[in-house]
């Protein structure tokens, strides 16, 4: 999106709470990473969506500084949670501080360790599923989550357009831009879903799963 655009977004867009606020600051202050953050306008739109759709189990796959588990927080149901994975211990003990000073400190559940490894055993049914972790693994992501999703839950991954370089030749495809085009047209192919590609920041593939 062109940063006029988005800023104009931005404008006309509820605002962030005070936690969300400091956080994004302190990332853009203080982290190379920082666009590794969903940052403000995609989270409203998470938020947004997670109040639409009124979840009672959501699974993230990427915790980050915890941004958005409380973007997605936002719009549980009375007696939701949101389970959020990472491997990175550092960023964690961040996400895990801010989250403590939010209202969603009792409904935002931590867990430290390889994806891959801790979602086969989660006995849960989830209504939402966030993926933003590393990119070759989106697939594998998708197809251990997508049997503990409920029939009419969503998945969502972010970071499909990847500054653009999906459109680039595939020959010219770095690994990470390969990896992401080939879980669009893994998502594409999908018969059992239905979705839509949002031009949103750096992409955000919205499924919804129809049939198991």
């Amino acid at each position: 999106m062109d940063d006029t655009w988005a800023k104009y977004a931005e404008a006309f867009s509820s605002p962030e709470n005070p936690v969300l606020d400091e956080l994004a600051r302190d990332c853009y202050a203080n982290y190379e990473s920082q666009s590794m953050l969903s940052g403000y306008l995609q989270g409203r739109i998470l938020s947004m969506l997670s109040k639409m759709i009124r979840p009672r189990r959501v699974l993230e796959v990427g915790t980050y500084l915890g941004y958005s588990a409380m973007c997605l927080a936002e719009g549980l149901a009375e007696d939701g949670k949101v389970i959020t994975l990472d491997i990175d211990e550092k960023t964690n003990a961040v996400a895990r501080a801010y989250v403590a000073r939010s209202a969603h400190s009792s409904r935002i559940d931590f867990r430290l360790g390889p994806a891959i490894d801790i979602i086969p055993g989660l006995d849960e049914t989830f209504d939402l599923v966030f993926i933003d972790a590393d990119k070759p693994n989106y697939a594998a992501y998708y197809d251990l989550a997508f049997p503990k999703v409920r029939e009419g839950g969503f998945l969502i991954a972010d970071n499909v357009l990847w500054k653009g370089k999906v459109v680039e030749p595939e020959s010219t495809h770095d690994s990470h831009t390969r990896a992401l085009h080939e879980f669009n047209k893994k998502v594409r192919a999908d018969g059992r879903v239905s979705h839509v590609l949002l031009p949103v920041r750096d992409g955000l593939m919205v499924v919804r799963k129809e049939r198991g």
